[in-house]
């Protein structure tokens, strides 16, 4: 294994040694402060995260707004208090050694009200802004106000080309480096394009080597480039170190923290992620964001993989194959083919009574339970995206994308606040990178011992 040595990342000198950001209350100050501490880049996720009373107790994300836009606003609220919070408390622990890093999702509700109320009150404590899961044009521009550098995440150098001739290359000077992130191999939401097929993962070599030819034909910087998705031990890069084609290269772990004393996460949720078995992470396209995303499979992806399953297409008139009349016992009704209307009495007969219709002009068949859920969770919205599939808000004037709402996904600020917080992990979305497997093949987690950061991070520099 080759020495890994600094490098200097926005004007300092680093570990090559990235800690992923992880929304909703799961990578705060516990884990970043110390992470940066260690010498690297610590990354407090600034997405919904926790902040606390006078007597240290979470404060709960509990919505009282009539409203969507209401409730929105106590959302971004909740955010910019829970972001200023995590970022001292990261900054106190690191001893001011290191870096800390903010990451924020573009496409989060209120996503650059977010970032710039955290930085109002952070400026001086913060390095960088990790920003990925859309198109995040205005980052430089808010970032070079605040007088910190940014680090934007794409997956192709197509995607960087974009931003770059639009928008960063009027702020050069404060791009601190540039996140691949591996669309088929990294957790949570991923950058695949339509052009990608999801079930053939690619070298994420050629496509790097792409990337800094694309930013060096730009006139960029030769900033580092950050890989991200699927790094676990270094060993397995070393051959990216110190290599011209790529030019400078640090590496992001994402799942691999999580397993940590430090680690917010609930206890069983690290013991679960030690007895997974490769192939138990799902690449799906079920999230609200119409990202596809990666997440341990358990019932909960499992109902929403049945749900989709349960999908016919419908008319509302006699047209073509679509000549059979189905009806749900309501005035509501549905011309479907012959061959569909027999499947379709086969879920009712199993239980799945109720037909919801889909932005697609299809229905899918769920339980009565399922279909009250469904509705109770979009009338309770508090738009923490920018556009949802699944309750149709959007930030903008009609807080509406004008389509219909989609029962085929979920609320994703529910399920996610409620797995952090130590609610059911069988029935919660659970992201992670498709390497979770490693946890209980790698001898360095034998007899279900869990390392502080520190000893993470001294592991990682022998390369394993």
């Amino acid at each position: 294994m080759k020495a890994l040595n600094a490098i200097r990342l926005g004007g300092k000198e680093l570990l090559p040694l990235i800690e992923g950001g992880k929304g909703i209350a799961v990578t705060s100050g516990a884990s970043s402060g110390p992470w940066a501490a260690a010498g690297g880049v610590g990354t407090v996720s600034a997405v919904n995260a926790d902040s606390y009373d006078e007597n240290g107790q979470i404060i709960p994300q509990i919505y009282y707004g009539r409203t969507r836009r209401e409730r929105h606003e106590e959302l971004v609220r909740y955010a910019i208090d829970g972001g200023v919070e995590q970022v001292r408390r990261a900054y106190e622990t690191s001893r001011g050694l290191g870096a800390i890093n903010i990451n924020v999702l573009w496409e989060m509700g209120g996503a650059q009200r977010v970032l710039q109320g955290v930085l109002e009150k952070t400026r001086e404590l913060v390095h960088g802004v990790t920003c990925g899961a859309g198109m995040p044009y205005k980052l430089a521009e808010i970032c070079a106000g605040y007088g910190v550098h940014y680090y934007p995440i794409v997956s192709s150098g197509r995607a960087f080309r974009a931003l770059w001739k639009r928008a960063y290359n009027k702020f050069s000077g404060y791009l601190g480096a540039v996140v691949y992130e591996d669309p088929w191999r990294a957790g949570g939401h991923n950058g695949l394009s339509n052009s990608e097929d999801p079930n053939i993962p690619e070298d994420p070599y050629p496509r790097v080597v792409q990337l800094r030819q694309t930013m060096r034909d730009a006139g960029c910087p030769e900033v580092p480039i950050i890989m991200a998705g699927g790094v676990w031990f270094l060993r397995e890069w070393q051959d990216w170190v110190d290599n011209p084609e790529l030019g400078p290269i640090a590496f992001q772990f994402g799942t691999r923290p999580l397993v940590t004393r430090e680690s917010p996460i609930p206890e069983k949720w690290k013991r679960m992620l030690m007895t997974l078995k490769d192939g138990d992470v799902l690449l799906h396209k079920f999230s609200p964001t119409g990202f596809y995303s990666s997440a341990i499979k358990n019932r909960f992806l499992n109902a929403l993989v049945g749900r989709s399953n349960r999908q016919i297409a419908y008319s509302t008139q006699n047209v073509g194959e679509h000549d059979t009349l189905l009806t749900d016992g309501s005035r509501r009704k549905f011309y479907v083919t012959k061959s569909d209307e027999q499947q379709a009495q086969a879920w009712i007969a199993q239980g799945f009574t109720e037909a919801m219709k889909t932005p697609d002009n299809t229905l899918v068949f769920v339980t009565t339970e399922c279909r009250d859920e469904i509705r109770k969770d979009q009338a309770d919205c508090m738009g923490c995206l920018s556009q949802c599939q699944f309750s149709n808000w959007a930030d903008n004037e009609k807080n509406s994308t004008g389509r219909k709402t989609d029962p085929r996904s979920f609320c994703i600020q529910k399920t996610l606040q409620d797995v952090a917080h130590g609610k059911s992990l069988e029935d919660n979305l659970v992201f992670a990178g498709h390497n979770a497997y490693r946890f209980a093949e790698d001898p360095f987690y034998s007899n279900g011992f869990v390392p502080t950061v520190k000893q993470l991070v001294d592991r990682i520099l022998t390369g394993d």
